[in-house]
């Protein structure tokens, strides 16, 4: 994949001998983030990937939709499946939907980021290592992001903040190096999904 040269100033990505816009895709996937959060004890609940796509990083729990799944439904069942935590859809609250790319990947992926503001114990389990991840909880001033992706030192905080945004990267295929990004508050009369 290249960028392509135009008389334009919004470059090309050239996948597949065509071009797209930056963020222009023949394919996308919808995903879920769900960020778990102990308010009263100020700490989040965080897992290190243990295969795929952020193998070796820190980061919250969620995946692809299953076919027929809403984004509720789907953040839902992979808490359950990743971290072995049971919460329910009226618990999540909808923060933000980023977009992200990679500079030779056909696909973008619009990932739907839930938080769940209140972890209890008795109400939702304790956390347990899946094949996928293994939790960790760090305290809110300790967030490991030098050991997560690149973007989540920009978006993260804002959102733990009480934002809620829309945002986009384009990662390097080197999954660390960030070409471009974009990240805004999204407004009351703008819908996240």
């Amino acid at each position: 994949m290249t960028l392509a040269n135009t008389s334009s100033s919004t470059p090309l990505v050239v996948i597949e001998d065509k071009q797209y816009e930056r963020y222009d895709r023949p394919y996308s996937k919808d995903l879920t983030l769900c960020i778990i959060h102990d308010r009263e004890n100020r700490k989040m609940l965080l897992g290190m990937k243990q295969r795929g796509l952020g193998q070796g990083k820190w980061n919250g729990f969620g995946g692809k939709l299953e076919p027929g799944e809403t984004v509720l439904q789907a953040a839902v069942r992979e808490v359950q499946e990743e971290c072995g935590l049971t919460v329910r859809e009226e618990e999540l609250v909808k923060v933000a939907h980023l977009t992200f790319a990679f500079t030779s990947s056909p696909t973008l992926l619009h990932t739907h980021v839930l938080l769940l503001p209140t972890y209890s114990p008795t109400l939702h389990g304790l956390p347990k290592p899946s094949p996928e991840m293994v939790p960790k909880w760090f305290r809110e001033d300790e967030i490991p992001y030098g050991e997560m992706w690149t973007g989540d030192r920009y978006w993260w905080p804002r959102v733990l903040g009480g934002e809620k945004l829309r945002g986009r990267f384009l990662f390097e295929d080197d999954q660390v190096g960030i070409r471009e990004s974009e990240i805004r508050v999204v407004t009351e009369e703008e819908e996240l999904y």
